[in-house]
């Protein structure tokens, strides 16, 4: 049997970054809870967790962690259906609901749903930000329950169902367009003009190029991993880039941005992936996350 008491004390470590904190949400000392990860890591044989400022889990920590984090699903679902078995509601330790979406999605309609979700439920969330194409990797590795995504392939034992489209403007200020595309927007111009990148991961400023010319240019990048810094520096003059259509649109109105090429936008298709052994228990996330995309995403 697995001392569970060992692996709260891990996943504490492990949420909170070091051992001293992990003591104070515990109400043990620090030894103890080092005493316990150390008994643990024996136990198993593996390294668990990385010591550090902050403590990380290994890969192998990390799978722990999920498993701790499953058994609280299925005690609130036991606490559910037979009350009496359940402690003081205050002794209840609250579940950590892992979550992976991309950074624009979170910047301009999921953190509705993750907020009117959290304020429904007494779940803590954790999410990851990566590439929506990338996002479906952290559910395939079991690392989150549910992720926005930018694929249509299923992850095997998830459903997955179709949001909306994310649309994207290509612009920038009206000084920067001036400067590099008096001429119009050309295969020469984009070669010269200095474009903005969220990070290595992000085409969909070579999505929008071969959208309107139809081949592969090789642009100049500043590589700001923000979306709201994306769209400062876009008003700034400091480059063009594909900023969401809600996020330009007050800019656009004002003059502060102008579209590098008027309504021709990209649309990111997006889905919404969860593990089936977790559908039903977050069917209200689901519907929050639904209701969200229907009322921020273009069919």
């Amino acid at each position: 049997m697995l001392d569970y008491s060992a692996l709260r004390a891990l996943a504490a470590v492990v949420q909170t970054g070091s051992f001293e904190k992990a003591a104070g949400t515990l109400n043990v000392t620090p030894s103890a809870i080092s005493q316990r990860v150390k008994n643990l890591e024996e136990r198993m044989g593996i390294a668990l967790v990385v010591r550090g400022n902050p403590c990380v889990a290994t890969e192998q920590g990390q799978w722990v962690c999920r498993h701790l984090e499953n058994v609280g699903l299925l005690e609130r679902d036991l606490y559910e259906h037979l009350p009496s078995l359940a402690p003081a509601t205050e002794l209840i330790e609250r579940v950590t609901v892992h979550l992976a979406t991309n950074a624009d999605s979170l910047a301009t309609w999921f953190l509705g749903a993750l907020s009117a979700f959290a304020k429904s439920s007494n779940y803590l969330l954790d999410v990851v930000i990566d590439d929506e194409g990338d996002t479906a990797d952290w559910l395939e590795r079991g690392r989150v329950i549910a992720a926005v995504t930018g694929s249509e392939r299923l992850v095997p034992g998830c459903r997955r169902t179709a949001l909306g489209s994310l649309r994207y403007r290509a612009t920038a200020s009206p000084e920067f367009v001036e400067r590099h595309f008096s001429g119009g927007v050309s295969a020469e111009a984009l070669r010269t003009a200095p474009a903005l990148t969220f990070n290595q991961k992000d085409k969909l400023q070579d999505r929008w190029i071969a959208q309107i010319l139809g081949e592969e240019i090789a642009c100049p990048t500043h590589f700001l991993p923000s979306t709201q810094a994306f769209i400062d520096a876009s008003v700034e003059g400091m480059g063009w880039g594909m900023n969401p259509e809600h996020l330009a649109r007050p800019h656009l109105q004002k003059g502060r941005l102008v579209e590098l090429i008027p309504n021709k936008a990209l649309d990111v298709s997006l889905f919404w992936q969860v593990n089936k052994l977790a559908a039903e228990r977050f069917a209200t996330l689901t519907d929050l996350v639904m209701a969200a995309a229907k009322q921020h995403l273009v069919d």
